[in-house]
């Protein structure tokens, strides 16, 4: 996966979380256990923080690999 399309799931990931967050407020509010509901969230939670780490690790690799173009070229 490349930089942009870890940064495009991202993006989609985080718009997927505020919509579990306001089903959970409506299941609360209906009185009905979120338990599920939360597990979920959390799950999206954990999947959005290990393609922020894939995001940063590809971010300090980019450099080097631009460097190395560079230096191929002369």
């Amino acid at each position: 996966m490349g930089l942009e399309h870890i940064r495009s799931e991202i993006e989609v990931m985080r718009v997927q979380v505020g919509r579990q967050r306001r089903e959970i407020l409506q299941l609360q509010r209906a009185g009905i256990a979120t338990a599920a509901a939360e597990a979920l969230l959390q799950r999206m939670l954990d999947k959005i923080d290990a393609l922020c780490a894939e995001r940063d690790r590809l971010k300090r690799e980019r450099p080097r690999e631009m460097r190395k173009a560079m230096e191929s070229r002369r």
